[in-house]
């Protein structure tokens, strides 16, 4: 990057699982982390909104350790410089914040230091930083994905016309998801397996078709992990019978949690969200929009990107 130039780059937030799509089910979700990149003297990331003031200012913060790590593994140095970032993505709520910014280091070290990669090669990179698919993957392609991380291949499925409206009960503490994966058994049969499995299947296959209250049911019917977690999350028992009284199809935990996700049939979000914030008035209670866009960088001169805003 050169003087007066800038680099923008734009993540969405994601949510997994949709109940028992463990670990391989994602989508993107209309909330943002917005890069805005300037050559410096040295690194540093300056926060511009409520939901990024806590970040590390310097090198030990994770879009940086992201970057640097890629750049090596290929060879490469990156160029010193200021990002300023901005974010409406709430910190361990369940909504891909540290996904997203996961992201966001691949993008920036693709642009830095030259690499040329693929889309595949990026999920590949973010999934094995990560461990699993999911929320990179909505994070980097957009609308629904469906994946799966071996040791030998990561594989996802896209589809980008997912046509929804969500609702998010964002409960007001932070609930990490090394905690929330410490409720999880650590084996099932193989009886329980197949009948995790075969759910799973069933929502897949009535997403697909626009199914949607067997989509709902499915949700419901996870076995995976919302039953271990709900000790956790106290909402999420109250949220499910109102949501669906008022016009939900299904409900989920988003991720690890502790936001709690409605997924109702398009034009009808906004009803379902003022029925239910009487209810949880301790909650951020917000309509939510599939974005259909993974993540874009967008290159400008420092000139250009001031006259346009």
């Amino acid at each position: 990057m050169k003087e007066g130039e800038m680099l923008k780059i734009v993540v969405p937030a994601s949510t997994a699982n949709l109940g028992p799509g463990f670990d391989s089910l994602g989508l993107a979700v209309s909330r943002y982390l917005e890069l805005e990149v300037h050559k410096g003297d040295e690194w540093r990331f300056i926060p511009q909104t409520a939901e990024v003031q806590t970040i590390p200012q310097g090198t030990e913060n994770l879009i940086f350790q992201v970057a640097e790590r890629l750049a090596r593994q290929y060879g490469r140095a990156l160029p010193p410089c200021v990002v300023k970032v901005s974010s409406d993505i709430p910190f361990t709520r369940g909504l891909g914040s540290s996904a997203a910014a996961v992201v966001a280091g691949i993008e920036l070290a693709n642009e830095l230091a030259d690499l040329s990669l693929t889309i595949e090669e990026k999920i590949r990179l973010a999934a094995t930083y990560e461990g699993h698919p999911d929320n990179v993957g909505a994070s980097l392609y957009g609308g629904l994905v469906i994946g799966s991380h071996r040791n030998e291949e990561t594989t996802i499925v896209h589809l980008s016309d997912i046509d929804l409206d969500l609702v998010a009960v964002i409960p007001s503490y932070e609930l990490e998801t090394k905690k929330a994966r410490s409720v999880l058994p650590q084996s099932f049969t193989r009886a329980e397996a197949v009948e995790a499995s075969a759910i799973s299947n069933v929502l897949v296959a009535a997403l697909l078709m626009k199914n949607w209250e067997l989509a709902g049911k499915m949700m419901e019917c996870d076995l995976f992990h919302q039953p271990y977690r709900q000790e956790l999350i106290p909402e999420l028992p109250l949220v499910l019978p109102l949501a669906k009284e008022y016009g939900a199809f299904g409900v989920a935990l988003s991720g690890a949690g502790p936001t709690i996700l409605c997924f109702v049939e398009p034009g009808k979000g906004a009803h379902v969200r003022e029925r239910l914030v009487p209810h949880f008035r301790h909650c951020q209670v917000e309509t939510l929009t599939v974005e259909p866009k993974g993540s874009q960088v967008y290159k400008t001169t420092l000139e250009a990107y001031e006259m346009d805003r």
